[in-house]
């Protein structure tokens, strides 16, 4: 069987650590050409290497802050002037500024909607344009069960996230006739530097209440990423897949 995603140009946002970094090796692996949007390049660049040659694709940094329009503008044109198209696109970057409602600040609200939201919309607009003169591709954006079930202390977070679902279905619905595919993954409790600030016992009285028994890894979604931006889901537009050993069931 041949790599999943052989010879496809893929842009993955927040692509240098955590989840994005595990998207971006997995994607290579598959032989996707892959172009990583962020800040920082990612570390451990030796593995990813070696993760891109042994798929045959390729993993580049473009830095690029992804809430910023002109950044994004300039980003995705360098793909395309490179690549030719864009086949796949994963929305991944994300932050957290916790606090409860009455403590939290306009910036710590408006710089996760920025970063989580806003950030969507740049990079879809821009990748789309593309992607519907080709007549085909695939949109992932990062949502998060609390998207879905809400949590205290976060309520920039999940709006946020909440937002990236609905702004998946209705994007779904326009980009459709161009055969251009946008679906959702709702991560749950996953093992990335961000869950890691979370106090032990919390993390043990959290993980007691997933059905599989175990927390999530960035592993697990970035092949649940594949999964959509690949041809096997040809069919799958719209959805909002959860990515939680059963969390929020």
């Amino acid at each position: 069987m041949g790599k999943m995603l052989q010879d496809k140009v893929c842009v993955v946002t927040g692509g240098s650590k955590g989840i994005g970094r595990a998207i971006v090796d997995l994607f290579a692996r598959e032989g996707g050409k892959v172009y990583y949007l962020s800040r920082s390049e990612a570390e451990d660049l030796g593995a990813l290497e070696a993760a891109a040659a042994e798929g045959g694709g390729f993993a580049r940094w473009l830095p690029c802050d992804v809430a910023d329009e002109a950044q994004v503008g300039s980003a995705v044109e360098r793909v395309v002037s490179e690549s030719l198209c864009i086949d796949a696109l994963v929305n991944n970057a994300g932050v957290t500024r916790d606090g409860l409602v009455f403590r939290m600040s306009l910036e710590d609200w408006d710089a996760v909607l920025r970063t989580n939201l806003t950030s969507a919309f740049l990079v879809c607009r821009a990748a789309a344009r593309h992607m519907i003169k080709k007549r085909s591709g695939s949109i992932v954006n990062v949502s998060s069960v609390v998207g879905i079930t809400g949590n205290g202390g976060q309520v920039n977070y999940s709006a946020s996230k909440a937002g990236l679902i609905g702004f998946t279905k209705s994007l779904a619905r326009e980009l459709s006739s161009r055969n251009v595919r946008v679906n959702a993954l709702a991560p749950g409790f996953i093992e990335t530097a961000m869950t890691d600030k979370i106090p032990q016992d919390a993390k043990e009285k959290i993980a007691s209440g997933i059905p599989l028994g175990r927390r999530g890894t960035p592993a697990d979604v970035a092949s649940a990423a594949l999964f959509l931006c690949s041809d096997l889901s040809s069919y799958i537009t719209g959805e909002v897949l959860k990515v939680d050993g059963g969390m929020a069931m």
